[in-house]
């Protein structure tokens, strides 16, 4: 077992009195520093052992230090680290070969290194329609550049920034009327995620995607799914918008596909594709052969390890769990990128009285849980996460009276 193998003693960091004087205080100062992790576990480096289920926010696809993604980084590393896209490298174009096949897609690939470039990249491809509007959702998030900033429909991250690109038009998430309504002739793309997650945790049902489709067909307009949260077996198939049947112009991806090592990727349809041409967009690290590596690993060991279906099984437990749970008036999601809404006691307190027990999770929302766990998380965790769920919240109760 993991908490065997590793030390419990004391590492001396004093990274809390020092984090002010050399981080800028856009993240806050953690109170806590991971050190090490295997699977499902980290330790902090004060000896303390968590269940992680935020994976990195559904970045950590296989868990920490996988042996598939460890060994196929050093063996890449060890012959070629980086390239440019001056030169082509062989871990890169099987990789591309490989997102093609699972995503259904009759595409061509961009590389680049998170899911904010993801987004600016299908913004510019925009762009080359000559069209001008936007369209967005509201509480939708797409990364905090002034390009991806200004298509994520939260007022509260915006507003600093202003003014950011015009013509965006933000619509209400399963409004079917306003798709009609709204997407025009002059209307360049409609991006929407199949999942919100940094929203709340709310889903685009399928009748939404399959009128957004038509709709967006008619007027020649890009369908963008944003599938940097929801990609790479998060929702229990490769894309969460697999799920309805569609086939977009543009798909974003990242978080889950380098399997915590940087790595964004964008699938444009091949009737699309020549939009983009020489010169017009590009990326230093795009494409990078080590982490192109890692990818190929994240996503072979999926296919080998039957994770898709590890990912609805335990999604579909850790809802069952969770419904006996007084506290939680309503559960969003599917696979394993859940969110839950409480009742009476605050997201941040219960994020906080859970990571005093062990167990980390995230506070979306005011009043909304998310929880986003590696792939290969097991019935015995998923069950131990929602003990620690209970314990947590009767604490927070009892603190009340």
């Amino acid at each position: 077992m993991v908490q065997e193998r590793w030390s419990f003693q004391r590492i001396k960091i004093v990274y809390k009195e020092n984090w002010e004087k050399v981080f800028l205080n856009n993240y806050g100062t953690p109170n806590i520093q991971l050190v090490e992790g295997e699977g499902v576990l980290v330790k902090d480096s004060d000896g303390n052992i968590y269940l992680d289920f935020l994976s990195g926010i559904a970045v950590n696809a296989l868990g920490h230090s996988h042996p598939k993604i460890v060994e196929a980084v050093t063996k890449q590393i060890s012959k070629l680290s980086h390239t440019s896209n001056f030169y082509s490298n062989e871990p890169a174009y099987e990789l591309a070969e490989k997102l093609i096949e699972i995503s259904g897609l009759d595409a061509k690939v961009f590389f680049c290194n998170s899911g904010t470039e993801a987004n600016e990249a299908a913004l510019k491809i925009s762009r080359l329609t000559k069209r001008k509007q936007i369209i967005s959702l509201k509480s939708s998030f797409h990364g905090r550049t002034i390009g991806s900033l200004s298509i994520t429909g939260q007022v509260l991250k915006r507003t600093p920034f202003l003014p950011l690109l015009p013509n965006i038009t933000f619509l209400d998430l399963n409004n079917l009327r306003q798709v009609k309504r709204k997407i025009g002739r002059k209307t360049a793309a409609f991006f929407v995620e199949s999942i919100q997650g940094e929203g709340g945790v709310y889903e685009a049902t399928d009748e939404y995607l399959n009128e957004l489709r038509v709709v967006t067909k008619k007027r020649n307009t890009l369908l963008v799914l944003d599938e940097v949260q929801t990609g790479m077996g998060r929702t229990g198939q490769w894309f969460g918008f697999q799920q309805s049947g569609i086939s977009p112009d543009i798909i974003t991806l990242a978080k889950g596909l380098g399997g915590g090592l940087p790595m964004g990727a964008v699938l444009v349809s091949k009737e699309k594709a020549d939009l983009l041409q020489p010169g017009q967009h590009g990326s230093t690290f795009g494409g990078n052969p080590v982490v192109a590596s890692a990818a190929l690993a994240v996503i072979s060991t999926i296919e080998n390890e039957n994770l898709l279906e590890n990912a609805t099984e335990m999604g579909n437990l850790l809802i069952n769990l969770l419904q006996t749970v007084n506290e939680i008036v309503e559960i969003r999601g599917r696979g394993l990128l859940i969110g839950f809404q409480l009742r009476n006691i605050k997201a941040k307190d219960l994020e906080n009285e859970c990571k005093n027990m062990g167990l980390l999770l995230n506070a979306v929302t005011e009043n909304t849980i998310r929880l986003a766990p590696a792939l290969i998380v097991n019935m015995e965790q998923v069950t131990r996460c929602v003990e620690i769920i209970v314990d947590a919240i009767n604490s927070l109760e009892k603190a009340k009276i």
